[in-house]
């Protein structure tokens, strides 16, 4: 009986899990179209690949950036794919930054580490 009464136990326990994550209960699911991570590549072959140490996500309008390790002072400049600068800024790593980008449109991120190495990714904008 003692049996029984732990696998009913069990399988209540499992069967709410499952309908938690699958009505979303459990904040897991991708909200709308937003939360993207952009790939980052590497522009220059010199020294150590450090692309992995760069996290960025695009979420509607909003743009994230994260460094997972201390990379130093990186230059982070955001454009159009136009051309036409949007922001350009200096951050101090392992810190990581938001930025608002009100338009929509085609974007390229550009990051240039203290020693020369540029990585870039490419992003849209939408609403």
């Amino acid at each position: 009986m003692k049996k029984v009464t732990k696998l009913v136990l069990m399988l209540c326990l499992v069967l709410s899990g499952a309908l938690c994550y699958a009505h979303g209960v459990d904040r897991t699911e991708k909200k709308g179209d937003g939360g993207m991570a952009l790939a980052i590549l590497k522009t220059q072959h010199g020294g150590t690949d450090k692309s992995g140490s760069i996290v960025s996500t695009i979420d509607g309008h909003y743009l994230t950036v994260v460094f997972t390790e201390n990379l130093g002072q990186v230059a982070i400049e955001i454009t159009m794919a136009s051309g036409a600068s949007v922001e350009y800024l200096w951050v101090h790593t392992p810190n990581g930054i938001q930025t608002y980008l009100p338009l929509n449109g085609d974007y390229v991120i550009i990051f240039t580490l203290p020693n020369g190495d540029e990585y870039y990714g490419e992003f849209t904008v939408t609403n």
